[in-house]
């Protein structure tokens, strides 16, 4: 079996803010095709990572790759065509209407010689049909609920059409109900052929969405690879600290995490 090449990988790499390194000599592959899920503790690391990826990030040492090249060394341009980024809690400009914050993800396909066009218009009506809020077009983006606003954020990550979605915490802040909407959203973007990274906190929701899972503690990798291979009791033990138990989910037979029951103080 051939195995495609990793679109984006970060080499051998020191990854921090000023003096302070997060990560020291961390390489990781993103498994083309893939809905892959970064998982771990708080001030691991995470969203650290998924910043490098996206080229927000750049390492004092070591590379961040993007189709084999450095990323740094690709137009911003460039990169905005392949890779789109739901950032944590993205601010969006105040007034601005849906239509206009997701017909933003079609700047990187404008230039002096390309103005918008009927192209255009047409995925971002795709894009807002997609993530269901054509219904919510001409309203400002500042009265929507937060489920809502997330829906609306992904539309436009949407529209610059890349086969490369990160995403930041996408569930933060949201409701159980609206935390479901959204990871059913990402699950049927993979479904259609683009690679995800998203950052959860949550695990168990990690291990029914993910396809492949990458665990982190103190700024490296502790494991990956599939959820049930990496959402075991003895490896969510050593990341999280957390005894527990892993049973069958019983919706979705993939791995659930059930934290084992701490003694009382009966006195």
């Amino acid at each position: 079996m051939t195995v495609s090449p990793s679109p984006l990988a970060v080499e051998n790499a020191t990854l921090g803010y000023g003096r302070l390194a997060i990560s020291e000599g961390l390489t990781v592959d993103v498994p083309d095709g893939e809905f892959t899920v970064i998982i771990g503790p708080n001030a691991c690391g995470k969203s650290t990572l998924l910043k490098a990826l996206a080229r927000m990030l750049k390492p004092s040492a070591g590379r961040v790759l993007l189709d084999g090249r450095d990323i740094h060394s690709r137009s911003t341009r460039t990169v905005a065509r392949r890779l789109g980024l739901l950032p944590q809690s993205p601010i969006a400009p105040d007034g601005i209407t849906v239509a206009d914050l997701v017909a933003r993800g079609r700047y990187p396909h404008q230039g002096i010689l390309r103005q918008w066009s009927a192209r255009d218009e047409a995925v971002v009506a795709e894009a807002m049909e997609a993530t269901d809020i054509t219904d919510l077009a001409s309203r400002s983006v500042d009265e929507l609920s937060g489920g809502q606003r997330q829906r609306v954020w992904i539309a436009m990550v949407l529209a610059q059409q890349t086969p490369l979605l990160l995403l930041d915490e996408p569930t933060t802040y949201l409701d159980i109900t609206h935390q479901i909407e959204v990871l059913d959203l990402c699950a049927k973007l993979h479904r259609e052929g683009r690679t995800l990274v998203a950052v959860l906190h949550d695990l168990n929701q990690a291990a029914r969405y993910a396809t492949h899972l990458i665990a982190m503690r103190d700024g490296a990798v502790v494991a990956e690879g599939a959820p049930a291979d990496i959402v075991t009791d003895d490896i969510v033990e050593k990341v999280f600290d957390l005894p527990c138990r892993i049973i069958e989910d019983p919706e979705t037979a993939t791995p659930l995490v059930i934290p084992r029951a701490r003694p009382r103080d009966l006195g």
